[in-house]
Formats: structure tokens, sequence, C-alpha cells
């Protein structure tokens, strides 16, 4: 199950990083504009209108793996245990005897905090 759950995660990852390229590289709607009248048709490797219908389908190809792949490792990861781990909750368990320390008052209730010792009477008397 472990093995699977790897695959799932790395054809997740590798999806996702394929939407990225796929997003960064089609044109914005913009470029339609320019690419009607002729001035970015004749560089594209598609057409004036092919490459927005492949990157496009490309696209959404690559976010329907992306969502199988999230549902498929959400899935997982709730049915790691099997039935007995899957039957207890983390609220059905008893919570665990919490120690409190009765409250001390001044320096001492600060946590790591140092005794002060009292200054000299010649420093106090300078003052």
């Amino acid at each position: 199950m472990q093995v699977l759950a790897n695959l799932v995660l790395i054809l997740q990852l590798l999806s996702a990083l394929a939407m990225i390229g796929l997003v960064l590289v089609q044109h914005g709607k913009g470029a339609d504009m320019g690419a009607s009248f002729g001035s970015g048709a004749s560089g594209s490797l598609f057409g004036a209108t092919g490459s927005a219908n492949f990157l496009s389908r490309s696209t959404a190809v690559c976010a329907t793996v992306f969502f199988c792949c999230t549902l498929g490792l959400a899935y997982m990861s709730n049915h790691r245990g099997g039935a007995a781990a899957a039957d207890t909750s983390v609220l059905d368990r008893p919570a665990a005897a919490a120690v409190v320390a009765p409250a001390a008052s001044g320096a001492a209730a600060i946590p790591g905090a140092a005794p002060v010792a009292a200054a000299p009477a010649s420093v106090a008397a300078s003052k």
C-alpha cells in the first residue's frame, strides 16, 4: 500500500509541474487579438488557434490527473491503518492526565529566570 501511495504522489507532483508549465506557456486573452490580425500566426507551431486548443486541453488533462491523485491520496491516508485503527478516533481516546504545578509568585514564576541577588550596599547608597 505504501508503494502505491508513493507512485500516486509522484504522479501528482509530475502532473502539477506539467500543469504549471502549460499554464505559463499559454497566451493570454490579449494575445488572441494580435494573432487574428496575422502578427502571431506565422510564428506559432500549431497555427493561430491550434495552440490554444492543444494547450488548454493538455492543461485540463493534467488538472484531472492532479485532482484524481489528490482524492486517491486522501482516501489512502484515511484508510491506512486498517479496520482496527479506523474505528478509534482521537476524540474517543482518554486524555492524558496533565500535571499542573502550583503557581509561584514573582520571578520564580518565569521559567528559566535566574534568581537575582540583592545589590551591594555601596551601590545602593551611591544612588
